[in-house]
């Protein structure tokens, strides 16, 4: 009997060695995520937080350089405008980045066009960091514009990267870098603006200029790990850096299976070039992943999470708490979401996509009714805003474990290797546009609806939440190829419910 048990001792050791694969990823995916994600999608949300700490002394300085140019105090109405381009000029920059980003990967790859963007942010950064010494404020203007360039590529770019790197069982968890950075980065952000650190007056154009520090380590790190070996494969056709690099990110003898799903999608997508945004339009076997992604990227700006934060100092001062500690709560509601963002990581490859999107938005229409009562409320009793401050955090933590989490990994899972970056820039651009939307749109809608604001945000998440149920199947552990295939058959549900034969036609396009 010892002897047997000697036997099979390292056929169970192996199987054990293919389990704790398939669970762990190899350390160097690890590194790689992180390498991509520092100078990606981290900059988008440190860039979209860090600008709220200089408020004020950024303003004093326009309205001392206006003095010193024009012998007068700048007008009210003009500091408003100036600021408000300095803020909103990031969205327009990103749009611009998400519109080109998909062309720029297709055509240096996603490790190299993540290089590049690096230029974009030391750009920025050398641009805000000299405005107050050479008195031009007009520099910060077009530094930020650079920031939002930079952020609407890697927001573009780097969840492909991330999601053609990882393996088939991990690539939900693994993808999720993408959420967990943008989170830390609006910590960081958040943690760089208090007063203890560079939130001081004289110090912004300091903090302005960070940005640079996530950009110096991309290019320090990211020249370590390989290109992605699928756009190799499947765009390059370089079948020995597509074994180079497979190698160095999943082991020695751990891709086997990864490689035949990339084989049988190349084979697939022969003689067919990169599809361009408006041919994904006219593609009808693509028509619900499209409407898919434009629905889920339009309603990740707007659900409310944007609402949530407008209302947070207010409803933190009704509770009690003193302005000058307010910014220390802020950096909590940063580490809650950050937190729930780690938490979805783990979550992601048990429960699936769908159960946690759906869920998230379902909770988040909840929170939206119990937020209107405490905020119509507010007064009844010293109590209720306590409850405003736990739907705040309840609000976010639901934002982060749903729709903050599983939109950008849908976006990659949804689509092949011919149409994912088509489908980054559409994707891109719907989400930079509703951002822009609801930074112009919102201070009407709150001034006009007051609290009552969030039934519209409740009848948002309840739609999507219902559409995702219907339409969206669950992608967990399948390929890309097995993923269209299931759209292609609720395509055929749907065509097979048409009331006349040319509306049943299917024109399906080829892989």
């Amino acid at each position: 009997m010892p002897k047997g048990n000697m036997e099979y001792q390292p056929l169970l050791q192996g199987i054990t060695e293919t389990k704790e694969k398939k669970k762990f990823p190899n350390k160097s995916i690890l590194l790689a995520v992180c390498a991509a994600c520092i100078g990606g999608t981290f900059q988008y949300g440190y860039n979209i937080s860090i600008i709220n700490a200089p408020t004020k002394p950024v303003q004093n300085f326009i309205n001392q350089t206006w003095r010193e140019r024009y012998n007068e105090d700048i007008s009210e109405k003009h500091l408003t405008l100036l600021w408000s381009s300095i803020v909103s000029i990031f969205t327009i920059g990103g749009l611009v980045g998400a519109t080109t980003g998909g062309t720029l990967a297709i055509r240096f790859g996603r490790k190299g066009t993540l290089m590049m963007n690096n230029a974009f942010a030391l750009l920025a950064a050398l641009l805000m960091g000299l405005s107050y010494p050479t008195g031009i404020f007009e520099l910060l203007i077009i530094g930020r514009f650079f920031t939002g360039v930079n952020a609407g590529i890697g927001i573009c770019v780097q969840p492909q990267y991330l999601g053609e790197i990882a393996p088939r069982a991990l690539r939900g968890s693994m993808a999720m870098g993408t959420s967990i950075f943008i989170t830390g980065g609006i910590l960081t952000g958040q943690v760089m603006g208090l007063n203890e650190l560079l939130g001081k007056d004289e110090y912004w154009p300091i903090l302005l200029s960070t940005t640079c520090i996530p950009a110096i380590l991309q290019l320090l790190i990211l020249p370590w790990f390989p290109e992605s070996p699928r756009y190799l494969l499947i765009d390059r056709g370089d079948d020995l850096g597509c074994r180079k690099a497979m190698k160095q990110l999943h082991g020695t003898n751990n891709f086997d299976s990864e490689r035949e799903d990339m084989e049988r999608e190349r084979i697939s997508a022969l003689g067919i070039k990169p599809k361009k945004p408006w041919e994904l339009f006219m593609d009808r076997s693509l028509r619900w992943q499209v409407i898919t992604i434009i629905l889920i990227n339009a309603a990740q700006q707007l659900n409310g999470i944007n609402a949530i934060y407008f209302y947070a100092d207010y409803v933190f001062e009704e509770a009690g708490i003193p302005a000058v500690n307010i910014p220390y709560v802020t950096v909590g509601t940063g580490a809650c979401e950050c937190l729930t963002a780690l938490t979805c990581g783990m979550l992601i490859e048990s429960l699936g996509r769908k159960v946690l999107i759906i869920g998230g938005y379902t909770l988040m229409a909840i929170w939206c009714i119990f937020f209107t009562l405490t905020l119509t409320f507010q007064e009844a009793g010293p109590w209720i805003p306590y409850l405003s401050m736990g739907c705040i955090f309840a609000f976010i933590l639901s934002f982060g474990l749903g729709p903050g989490g599983v939109t950008n990994i849908l976006t990659t899972e949804l689509f092949t290797q011919t149409s994912r970056p088509a489908a980054y820039m559409i994707s891109g651009t719907v989400n930079w546009l509703s951002f822009f939307l609801i930074g112009m749109v919102f201070p009407f809608i709150v001034t006009k609806l007051q609290q009552y604001c969030f039934l519209g945000f409740l009848v948002i998440c309840v739609l999507v939440a219902v559409y995702i149920f219907m339409i969206v199947p669950e992608t967990k552990n399948k390929t890309f190829l097995e993923i269209y295939t299931e759209f292609q058959s609720v395509e055929k549900r749907k065509a097979s419910k048409g009331d006349d034969g040319p509306r049943t036609t299917l024109l399906t396009t080829p892989l």
